[in-house]
């Protein structure tokens, strides 16, 4: 149990950024490139290459090069999981409705 928590917190960690989490959620949709997250997302290249880099580094998503661009997806499929759960909830078409339940 406590190496499961210390997962689940090293997870919490990683979403409790909001820019990580944004460009999670937009990943839920789909695999994107760094130019498309950064106008999704709202954030200047500098600031998204390096949510991109932890992401990266914690092995919370892949990268796919097409010539010069280089396509993000979520490679964990826990993350996966919880991010598709946030997304149904907060970020999805009918978010809004279901939280003023």
């Amino acid at each position: 149990m406590e190496e499961t928590a210390d997962e689940v917190s090293g997870y919490m960690k990683l979403l409790s950024a909001p820019g990580r989490l944004m460009v999670l959620c937009q990943l839920v949709e789909g695999e994107m490139s760094a130019g498309a997250l950064c106008d999704a997302v709202g954030m200047k290249p500098p600031a998204m290459s390096q949510q991109l880099a932890i992401l990266r580094r914690e092995g919370i998503v892949r990268t796919r090069r097409d010539g010069q661009s280089i396509y993000y997806s979520i490679s964990d499929p826990n993350i996966m999981k919880i991010m598709m759960f946030l997304y149904d909830t907060f970020c999805g078409p009918v978010s809004t409705q279901k939280r003023r339940k």
